[in-house]
């Protein structure tokens, strides 16, 4: 019998599904897992060069996969001018007057900034021009769905009080139509035309920072939900090339291209020549096959396509119910022939309609291709109409949850559920309501709009309240998961979701050796204590990629 590289003992095992396991040790020998063993046969597995990790109780686990994220731009973010620790508007204000000062010189480019910590969520231009005076600035939001500019920034964009809001944006504006400072959605484009070109080497800098920042996390694979050029997002495509083709991409990654809602079903033989080509690169490595398509914007600035339209600030309703960014037919169109070409559909869907029109686009091009392994997912699902929830299933469809969303918090309490119909509360983030009705479950963060730590995610994702909060549980308690079913969205389900199911998000023979060792075990915690378990160790392939430092 061949030595094992490293044998993990000491602690139980979650294998991506159930409950924990224990008294058993996991084998490793050539990047993958050889066996799960009763402890007492680990002596035959040993030779004189084996690493013995023993765990001290601690849990070890498949390495946590998000299955929407946004590396790149999360990385660029934390080069850049980062508002993402700002604690509120004068702190915000403060760090951006210190990193003008330390960037004397043009362009001021970042983001993170959190819309609750101004009026109606929109910061003005008066306030950043207090602090970097002519200066050009561009910021964007924590949710990469606005951003705030400069008056110097507005004015080389060539924008006024004659600029019309765009069909899939809109401007805040000024008593006299100018521009007040902050354009949500598509409005945001408008900058493009005039911003610095890209700093190559700065992005390539943010992709391997931020996969520094994910690894410590115990995040060893991801889906990056952009690749392209949108969103105040970099193009990546490239810096991933260049991670591959130098050695430097250490996670498991598979990328969604940009759908461009401008554009039409040109788009799918473009996209089916770029997948191909990169398969030739290192495809066990990067994958190309998935699509992403934007069907709706976000609540909190009333972009978010909804059944029901809009209440404004005393309770009335408006004629605004949110925004299809994509004709629902056309949807279906696109999906069908995207479907029938091999690639899988990941929607941005966040409101009750856009959630629908994702389904029926999904049933239309099983309709059409008949049943296929696409694995479409829709990511965000903060409102879901009851009839939906059991379309997941019936379609094979994913549901994607960004679990740090689902409490209560000041953007959601203050700018969001007082503009809903009053049922929709009942209806944020229906995620017991998905599983109990047989939806596959995948997880991931939207880093950088929130924190990537998948442990803080499933504390809410088992709570339904953030750490120390008295708040009552968002949705009801009917809505939490149990702890296991967190694990697994984040483990096992994300690796489905990714078509990596075959050799990650599980332990267990033939697997390859992502690992992450968690400390305290946090199935031995009170649910109201998750978030103090932490990642102490990181594998990739059987190799430790990441050690806590103390």
């Amino acid at each position: 019998m061949a030595a094992a590289d490293v044998i993990f003992t000491g602690g139980p095992v979650f294998t991506g599904a159930g409950a924990p396991v224990t008294g058993h040790a996991v084998v490793v020998s050539g990047g993958r897992i050889l066996a799960v063993v009763p402890e007492a046969e680990t002596e035959a597995h040993r030779g004189d060069g084996t690493r013995v990790v023993d765990l001290g109780g601690a849990l070890l686990s498949p390495g946590f996969q998000d299955a929407h994220i946004h590396p790149v731009g999360g990385g660029v973010e934390l080069l850049q001018c980062n508002l993402a620790e700002a604690v509120d508007a004068e702190d915000a204000l403060r760090r951006i007057a210190d990193y003008a000062a330390a960037n004397p010189d043009g362009w001021i480019l970042g983001g993170g900034w959190a819309m609750d910590h101004y009026a109606g969520g929109a910061p003005t231009r008066h306030s950043l021009d207090a602090v970097v005076g002519d200066r050009p600035v561009l910021l964007s939001n924590r949710d990469h769905h606005g951003v705030w500019a400069s008056t110097a920034a507005i004015r080389l964009a060539g924008l006024d009080a004659s600029t019309p809001d765009p069909a899939d944006g809109r401007i805040e504006r000024e008593a006299d139509g100018f521009p007040a400072g902050t354009f949500h959605e598509g409005a945001g484009d408008a900058f493009d035309a005039v911003l610095p070109p890209v700093d190559e080497e700065l992005v390539y800098a943010g992709l391997l920072r931020a996969q520094s920042e994910l690894l410590a996390l115990g995040i060893t694979g991801w889906q990056d939900a952009l690749i392209g050029s949108a969103a105040g997002i970099p193009e990546n495509l490239a810096v991933y090339r260049r991670a591959l083709e130098e050695g430097a991409l250490v996670a498991h990654v598979v990328g969604a291209q940009w759908w461009a809602r401008s554009g039409g079903a040109e788009q799918v033989a473009e996209m089916v020549a770029r997948r191909d080509e990169l398969a030739a690169v290192d495809p066990e490595r990067f994958q190309l096959g998935t699509v992403k398509i934007m069907v709706d914007g976000v609540a909190e600035n009333h972009t978010a396509a909804m059944k029901a339209p809009y209440r404004d600030g005393h309770g009335h309703d408006t004629d605004n119910a949110g925004l299809s960014f994509i004709d629902p037919e056309l949807l279906r169109d696109y999906v069908t022939a995207l479907d029938r070409e091999g690639f899988q559909v990941h929607f941005h869907a966040l409101g009750d309609r856009a959630v629908q029109e994702a389904l029926d686009a999904v049933e239309a091009a099983r309709a059409a291709n008949g049943a296929t392994d696409g694995r479409h997912h829709l990511a965000h699902l903060q409102v879901v109409a009851e009839d939906d929830v059991p379309r997941f299933a019936e379609l094979d469809a994913i549901a994607n949850l960004q679990a740090l969303w689902a409490c209560h918090e000041p953007q959601l309490d203050e700018l969001t559920l007082p503009f809903l119909q009053e049922e929709a509360e009942a209806r944020q983030y229906p995620f017991g309501d998905l599983h109990r009705h047989g939806a596959r479950l995948a997880a991931g963060s939207d880093w950088p709009v929130s924190s990537a730590n998948p442990i803080e995610a499933i504390h809410i994702a088992v709570n339904r309240v953030s750490p120390g909060s008295d708040d009552e549980p968002l949705g009801g308690p009917h809505q939490r998961l149990d702890l296991a079913t967190a694990f697994a969205a984040y483990t096992s389900g994300s690796a489905y979701a990714n078509h990596r199911d075959h050799d990650t998000g599980s332990i267990a023979p033939g697997y390859l050796a992502n690992l992450v060792v968690i400390e305290p075990n946090p199935f031995d915690a009170p649910a109201d204590a998750i978030h103090l378990s932490a990642v102490t160790s990181t594998w990739v392939e059987g190799r430790a990629v990441h050690t806590r430092e103390g």
